[in-house]
């Protein structure tokens, strides 16, 4: 009989993120609309009091560095 080989998990820890306290498919409408949840660190969340400011802020980022901004729901390219 052949013994189990004991496999070491290759992920790390994360310990600034504590989602102790959530519940689970909370966001799960918005993520299928196509919505992305982005843990900003404590020092850039002082800086921005909302979701509004966080997106004004890269939208101007993205026009100083010449790129092109598209807005709305972004389109669904098959893979392949």
């Amino acid at each position: 009989m052949k013994k189990a080989r004991k496999v070491q998990s290759t992920r790390r820890p994360v310990p600034d993120l504590d989602f102790s306290g959530g519940v689970r498919g909370k966001y799960a409408a918005r993520y299928a609309e196509g919505t992305n949840l982005v843990a900003l660190s404590p020092d850039v969340a002082k800086i921005f009091p909302d979701s509004t400011a966080v997106n004004e802020a890269l939208r101007t980022l993205v026009r100083i560095s010449g790129k092109t901004v598209r807005t709305g729901k972004p389109s669904r390219r098959s893979a392949g």
